[in-house]
């Protein structure tokens, strides 16, 4: 296990050395997007526009910030904790071929398919911690945009943060298609399966 500090834009080579188990905080742009602000993008670029914000490189949060508009109209991040990533699964295989981010942090893991993509677009996936919200809003040094909010709403739109050690970020899936909470998953189930096969096996009294 090792850690890492990086600064987005990520390239190929800043993910392609992360592992499974390393420990990664991330100075720079995040944005977020959760389910209805990837649907948004991937209709924008389907219909041939332009998305407000080059995503290349960028670190993708699944996050619904707790957000307060302050009187000179700038934002205050209250909290901004992740979002439980497999509600994204159907659609974050395209979202990263399409956007070319690098890196995808959110809590809870996520599947096949977008280990799949990350191995193949060279991107990464990283859990922070569930319920700490306002450790993940002390890293944001400011907002620097927002998209989409008359139309979405403040936990859906897409922010634009600009952020310093965003972090302990935990790599559970690599570049190399390696899925730890899949493979804890297969253990899992493999552990149950031996326990009921070695219950068949004894006499009923």
């Amino acid at each position: 296990m090792a850690e890492y500090r990086l600064r987005t834009p990520l390239s190929d080579e800043d993910v392609e050395r992360l592992r499974v188990g390393d420990i990664v905080y991330v100075s720079g742009i995040v944005v977020t997007a959760r389910d209805e602000a990837h649907k948004k993008v991937l209709e924008t670029i389907e219909k041939g526009e332009r998305l407000p914000i080059d995503l290349r490189g960028l670190v993708l949060y699944h996050c619904g910030p707790v957000a307060r508009k302050r009187p000179d109209g700038t934002w205050e991040i209250r909290a901004a904790g992740p979002t439980t990533s497999m509600r994204m699964e159907s659609v974050e295989a395209e979202f990263i071929e399409k956007t070319g981010i690098k890196m995808v942090v959110g809590k809870g893991g996520m599947g096949e398919k977008t280990a799949e993509a990350m191995k193949k677009y060279k991107a990464v996936y990283a859990v922070f911690t569930g319920g700490a919200g306002a450790l993940a809003a002390n890293a944001i040094k400011r907002v620097v945009d927002v998209y989409w909010l008359d139309e979405l709403g403040i936990p859906e739109a897409l922010w634009v943060f600009e952020v310093e050690d965003f972090g302990p970020l935990t790599i559970t899936i690599d570049t190399t298609g390696r899925n730890y909470y899949a493979e804890r998953m297969n253990e899992v189930m493999n552990n149950a399966q031996a326990i009921v096969e070695e219950l068949l096996k004894k006499p009923i009294p």
